[in-house]
């Protein structure tokens, strides 16, 4: 058996491979697709958060920060991050929540200074 008969059957046995694995995954159940939308949208929330919160906090203080001490999180609808300033930051503490229901921050809390407060 040559070289390139050897790579095709290796190419089909991907396809197949490939095929059986699409075919396999179909069948979850509701629990595992809810669970599975639950981890996707929480991804999502924490990924923005921490786009837009450093951000924000970076453009009030003029301290940049990096990773929060602390994060809050009832999974589905809000993430709360919380960040104690070191020496030579410009703050003290900065809190910053995103609700998912507004799509961006919709509180900031600076040194007990609430600089942003909407409601949905």
């Amino acid at each position: 058996m040559g070289d390139s008969q050897k790579l095709m059957i290796a190419v089909a046995g991907v396809f197949v491979a490939g095929f059986f694995i699409v075919g396999a995954s179909k069948d979850q159940t509701i629990e595992q697709k809810e669970s599975a939308s639950q981890i996707r949208t929480l991804v999502a929330m924490q990924e923005m958060a921490t786009q837009k919160c450093p951000k924000l906090i970076q453009d009030k203080t003029g301290s940049q920060v990096y990773f929060p001490s602390k994060t809050d999180t009832d999974k589905e609808t809000y993430v709360t991050m919380e960040w104690v300033g070191e020496k030579g930051d410009n703050f003290k503490t900065a809190s910053c929540t995103l609700q998912q229901q507004l799509g961006g921050i919709s509180k900031l809390v600076i040194d007990g200074e609430v600089l942003i407060d909407k409601k949905f």
